[in-house]
């Protein structure tokens, strides 16, 4: 099976719930792209925490992603279903921390990451192919994130 395989996802499991972002994941067309989406309000919510408790929130989710996304995964039989997008979820946190909150941050935010995350430039292409389970899920986002936050770095902070 595929990464766009049809399979049957139980919205009134928890973990699934969480890992399908919130039910995001299950756009038809551009699921990652919806989880991204879904990423925003928790974003902007988490802004108003001090830098460390957001660190500490977004550790969490990145933790608690890993198991999220394997078991969900594990439980449908497809590794890294197209629908299971809590790890965009968390690569938009990783995009985001301590950056200026406005439309414009947050626009650019969300291309920049999606870009990184689509498009996988080498080292991101090769934990994705390496990595497997909820920590290969998890990582790829994580890092594509983490790529997305440097340039921001360069246009808002520094």
């Amino acid at each position: 099976m595929n990464k766009s395989t049809k399979v049957n996802f139980k919205l009134s499991d928890p973990v699934h719930f969480l890992a399908l972002g919130f039910g995001s994941g299950l756009a038809p067309k551009a699921p990652g792209t919806f989880g991204t989406l879904a990423a925003i309000p928790l974003v902007l919510l988490m802004a108003y925490l001090p830098a460390l408790e957001y660190a500490a929130v977004m550790s969490v989710a990145i933790v608690f992603g890993v198991y999220l996304c394997g078991k969900t995964a594990r439980d449908v039989g497809v590794h890294d279903h197209g629908a299971i997008v809590w790890d965009e979820i968390a690569g938009l946190m990783v995009t985001m921390f301590m950056m200026p909150i406005t439309w414009q941050s947050v626009a650019l935010g969300f291309v920049l990451f999606r870009i990184f995350d689509i498009l996988k430039p080498w080292p991101i292409s090769l934990l994705d192919k390496k990595v497997h389970g909820g920590l290969g899920i998890m990582l790829d986002d994580i890092l594509a994130g983490a790529m997305a936050w440097l340039i921001m770095y360069f246009v808002f902070l520094h």
